[in-house]
């Protein structure tokens, strides 16, 4: 699909943008050389199929919402989506390994303290986006191991909210059976779903714990969409879905459309 369409629609909203604070010539060079190294690890250890991350637009503030199963998701989108800078939370442990540390000062990642409401670290995302950038974030807090979609929780609705950036559900799959391929010397089939961009609209109703819970649902469904049914986990029928506080630009179809089993851009 065009990605025009996207930019068209992604150039919306409504935050005031700074403009990126693009990294110095040194940071660039040393980014280029992790991704392309990481670019190329991935893509030897695993099968992929995701072409569809070419239909995140190359500039504007962008929420990626995506679930997560294990470590393969970062390096993959990351190293995937350069030479556009890819920023989001890790847990603060994170900087406690070196190697990691090293990993994700390159990647610009926030530090987060678990366990409790981190409003340094939200205001550095919503710095981010409002300086045009784009933040990764996994409602589901944690990884789920076997790739079934865990339940959301509200930090990405409220960033969203917040900050009026859109958000565009994304969707992992396959690499649940990493560990066991590698054990048998397989690379592993690896799927990267893209969905519709949309944006959160609590129509004045505030940011209660009722709406916060409601929008994440609503969220979270919209990235199970994208999911074969066996990936979907609570989120599992789509017939408990509603779009109250889920708002598409004209034009632009429900997630909740998508014939994920087709898996192709003509069922969008």
């Amino acid at each position: 699909m065009n990605r025009s369409i996207y930019q068209g629609d992604l150039h919306k909203t409504p935050l005031r943008l700074a403009g990126y604070a693009k990294p110095g010539s040194g940071q660039k060079i040393l980014a280029w050389i992790v991704n392309t190294i990481l670019r190329f690890l991935t893509g030897l250890l695993c099968r992929m199929d995701a072409s569809e991350l070419e239909r995140i637009p190359p500039h504007g503030p962008l929420i990626l919402v995506g679930n997560h199963i294990n470590f393969l998701e970062v390096p993959t989108l990351i190293s995937r989506v350069w030479p556009r800078p890819v920023t989001g939370f890790s847990k603060l442990e994170t900087w406690h390994n070196p190697f990691k540390a090293f990993l994700f000062n390159v990647w610009g990642g926030i530090p987060l303290r678990r366990g409790e409401a981190d409003l340094e670290a939200f205001r550095k995302a919503e710095q981010a986006l409002a300086d045009g950038a784009i933040f990764a974030i996994s409602p589901e807090g944690t990884r789920s191991g076997n790739g079934r979609l865990q339940k959301g929780h509200p930090g990405a609705v409220l960033l969203a909210v917040r900050s009026g950036a859109p958000i565009m559900p994304l969707a992992f799959f396959g690499n649940e059976h990493f560990w066991s391929n590698i054990k048998k010397l397989k690379r592993t089939e690896f799927h990267v779903r893209v969905g519709n961009p949309f944006w959160i609209d609590t129509q004045g109703k505030g940011l209660s714990r009722e709406v916060r819970d409601q929008a994440t649902r609503e969220l979270m469904y919209q990235l199970a969409a994208l999911l074969p049914l066996e990936n979907r986990g609570v989120y599992a029928d789509l017939e408990n879905a509603t779009e109250e506080f889920v708002r598409f630009q004209p034009g632009v179809k429900s997630n909740l459309k998508r014939d994920t089993q087709a898996g192709g851009e003509d069922n969008l």
